[in-house]
């Protein structure tokens, strides 16, 4: 954790909110701090206060009336837009989280406030400014249309961060690698990402890799002119043709041929590439999302997926967890697939006994969320009235090969301390008052852990 600096021209930091007694605490607890501290009881005086002192932090609630939390934030960006801006609000949804990243919010923490959590996220940010005064924000005006809460159900801490990464990348061109097990939704999200963006109105062009072999691939890709080979009777375009300006979406990635690999690696460098046959350079211009649901990382060290093209895939890096990791979310995605499902069958299955929801969440789901949709499917077909009885919750025992096993990683006593309290941390959502109960420590000395081994809720998994 950075130093905290004294007062000057860096640490100047505008609070708005129309709950007196958070601004009042909050502000106080700023220049305490040393930062240099206004303050605002709503949108409209915040962004005059900001006109005037151009601030380096903006910390704003969302529901506010007049001017809401967006529109401060759509402002102060238009004054600055190195201005970071923190959003606070007690509404916790994913669409509000998904909006804030889009429009450039810096971060995005619920009520009610955890003081040393928003301590650690503003000390970030104000390195992070340091750090990036050069950087720029894309921001998508219609981006709110789209419904995302439609598609990508969670509110796991681990979703948030999809949810985040989403908003961050929707804005830009840059390419993204989506990783997760089969059936965590890894096309929903590439989907999400071309939808709720600059790409929105331009082809969603999805390809399975695995699907075609390497000659029929690269023509579908690419394309090819009349005579390139045998049958080819006519000129074709290619994926990256029909994509245009939109988003080619490439399904597991990781069973393209190395032949293929090395042509994929020269379009991504150069930004053109050449129909099967053909002589002629086409321009590129459509953004690349890849997924897959193998270790790509380890197919590199084992030299089956060439290391330079999967640092041009993971620009922005995107990890889906398994069902099994966010359990929390069961009944959230039971709740949406029944409506979904009733919807489609015209059936009206809506009661879901507690020792039905408890089999659900206690299921190994080697599927993920595919294999629970399916699950309901079958249950609401076999269901005779509005129950969602146990009998025909029909759940598939893994296979012993299915089970996946954490790798055994040798590492030092303090490496495994600071796992395991992250962990505890994650799994109550940062509540210290839980964790250090569950750690068997007080208080105090949970604070001096999390200060020693610089933990943080929005740090990034390393690999």
């Amino acid at each position: 954790m950075s130093e905290i600096k004294p007062k000057n021209e860096e640490n100047k930091i505008l609070v708005i909110d129309d709950d007196k007694s958070i601004l009042k605490t909050l502000s106080s607890y700023l220049k305490k701090l040393n930062y240099e501290v206004y303050s605002a009881e709503n949108g409209i005086e915040g962004i005059e206060i900001a006109k005037k002192e151009i601030p380096d932090l903006v910390i704003t609630d969302i529901k506010m009336p007049e001017a809401d939390g967006f529109e401060v934030l759509e402002r102060i960006k238009e004054i600055d837009n190195h201005i970071h801006v923190i959003m606070i609000t007690a509404f916790d949804d994913m669409h509000s989280t998904v909006k804030a990243m889009q429009q450039g919010a810096y971060d995005y923490i619920e009520k009610p406030l955890e003081i040393d959590k928003l301590k650690i996220t503003i000390n970030r940010a104000l390195e992070n400014k340091r750090m990036s005064e050069k950087l720029s924000s894309f921001i998508s005006d219609e981006a709110d249309k789209y419904q995302l809460e439609n598609t990508l159900i969670g509110k796991a801490p681990s979703m948030k961060e999809v949810y985040k990464k989403i908003g961050q990348t929707s804005s830009s061109r840059v390419t993204v690698l989506i990783e997760g097990e089969s059936g965590t939704g890894k096309e929903l999200v590439a989907r999400a990402i071309h939808y709720s963006g600059i790409t929105k109105d331009n082809p969603f062009i999805p390809v399975n890799c695995t699907a075609l072999t390497e000659s029929l691939l690269e023509s579908e890709l690419f394309g090819h002119v009349k005579g390139s080979f045998t049958g080819s009777i006519r000129d074709k375009k290619g994926k990256f043709e029909l994509a245009e300006k939109g988003t080619i979406f490439l399904d597991e990635i990781s069973e393209i041929s190395p032949n293929l690999q090395v042509q994929l690696l020269r379009v991504l460098q150069q930004k053109e590439f050449e129909r099967v046959g053909g002589e002629t350079l086409i321009p590129m211009k459509a953004r690349i999302i890849a997924a897959t649901n193998k270790d790509l990382h380890q197919l590199v060290q084992e030299g089956k997926f060439r290391e330079d093209l999967y640092f041009r895939l993971k620009v922005v890096s995107i990890n889906l967890p398994p069902l099994r990791k966010r359990l929390e979310d069961i009944p959230l995605l039971v709740s949406h697939f029944l409506i979904k499902i009733n919807k489609e069958l015209h059936k009206n299955v809506t009661k879901v006994p507690a020792d039905v929801m408890e089999m659900l969440k206690n299921h190994y789901w080697v599927g993920n969320v595919r294999e629970l949709e399916n699950t309901l499917l079958q249950a609401v077909v076999l269901s005779s009235d509005d129950i969602l009885n146990k009998e025909n919750v029909l759940l598939r025992k893994p296979e012993p090969g299915e089970i996946k096993e954490e790798v055994v990683k040798f590492i030092t006593l303090a490496e495994n301390e600071r796992n395991h309290i992250k962990c505890i941390l994650d799994a109550v959502q940062w509540d210290k008052n839980k964790a250090h109960k569950i750690l068997g420590i007080s208080l105090p000395t949970l604070y001096s852990k999390i200060e020693t081994y610089k933990l943080s809720p929005f740090e990034e998994k390393t690999e």
